[in-house]
């Protein structure tokens, strides 16, 4: 092994030597693991919020409402097509964030007449809309090559990660355009699609993810320029590994093998993320100190998507 190399590895990060710690749980599911330490403040006060893919209890979504309901929001809609863990992210939220209205349903975010119905709900009941986070998604079918796949498997995950932030963009954008004398006098809003590595760069996933997540990113682009002067910002966030449950057996049968170190290890972090990792970045997209970013992919990911990934030391 080189010198540089060695130098590499005499030094490794907090994470890596003691790993991100178990928070606890709340009722039958854990609570939010953190590597930052909670910020106080009111980044996106008062503002009605709406999360897709928000059931899953290691998932992106709950993390990210947490980060709304911790900094201010009014109302928060929690969405999904599952509902096994939706009335506890309720009563957490309520338990931490008594001020803060969670409204939860249940609906297939690739359902047009059923967005369209939450976003008319959140209007109706607070006369506004101010943040659309995207979430949803599928991992599609990732032990597949591209000749195996079928049409209609194809289709089916670019329906549930593609069609469904058309949708939330469609029908977000009419909501955010409204405006009142007293409580909102200019429209303005942001949506904040989930996309992925994937749809950056080859190799962080199947063909049918790859390209749904690729399509998320241009729906960011276009619909960003095609809402010049409204005051509304659309972005995508690009993850790269994230231990959610749509990754949740890789961890476990790493663990299980004894090669949980390796997890990540193509990326300079050395390491695979935490959704509330991703929450914070998703919440300075929804908040107005992201005023000036629009029409952005912005990879969250260690790393990985910055370089050509080696395995470390091989190149050193």
């Amino acid at each position: 092994m080189s010198r540089i190399a060695k130098q590499r590895l005499q030094a490794l990060s907090q994470q890596l030597v003691e790993g991100i710690p178990d928070a606890g749980s709340f009722e039958d599911i854990p609570r939010i693991r953190k590597v930052a330490p909670d910020t106080g403040g009111d980044r996106v006060k008062e503002k009605v919020i709406i999360v897709t893919g928000a059931n899953s209890p290691t998932g992106i979504g709950r993390a990210t409402a947490h980060q709304f309901a911790r900094n201010g929001a009014r109302a928060i809609y929690l969405c999904d097509f599952a509902d096994s863990h939706l009335a506890t992210h309720k009563r957490e939220l309520a338990s931490l964030y008594p001020d803060v209205a969670v409204h939860l349903r249940t609906f297939d975010a690739a359902d047009e007449a059923a967005v369209k119905s939450v976003v008319d709900d959140a209007v109706r009941e607070y006369g506004r809309l101010d943040v659309f986070f995207a979430n949803a998604g599928v991992v599609g079918h990732s032990s597949k090559l591209v000749t195996e796949l079928t049409a209609d498997e194809f289709a089916r995950t670019l329906r549930t990660n593609t069609v469904s932030v058309f949708l939330a963009v469609k029908y977000a954008v009419p909501a955010m355009k409204r405006t009142d004398p007293a409580s909102k006098p200019y429209p303005g809003g942001s949506i904040v699609l989930t996309a992925s590595v994937a749809g950056l760069r080859s190799n962080a996933g199947s063909t049918d993810y790859s390209a749904s997540k690729a399509g998320v990113v241009s729906v960011a682009q276009t619909a960003a320029f095609q809402l010049a002067g409204t005051g509304i910002r659309v972005n995508a966030v690009c993850p790269g590994l994230v231990e959610t449950g749509m990754t949740q057996l890789m961890y476990d049968t790493a663990r299980q093998r004894g090669s949980e170190g390796k997890i990540g290890q193509l990326n300079p972090l050395r390491r695979g993320a935490v959704a509330d990792e991703i929450a914070r970045v998703v919440l300075f997209l929804a908040s107005e100190e992201s005023s000036y970013v629009n029409g952005q992919a912005w990879a969250v990911c260690g790393g990985l998507s910055a370089g050509h990934p080696v395995v470390p030391g091989k190149l050193a």
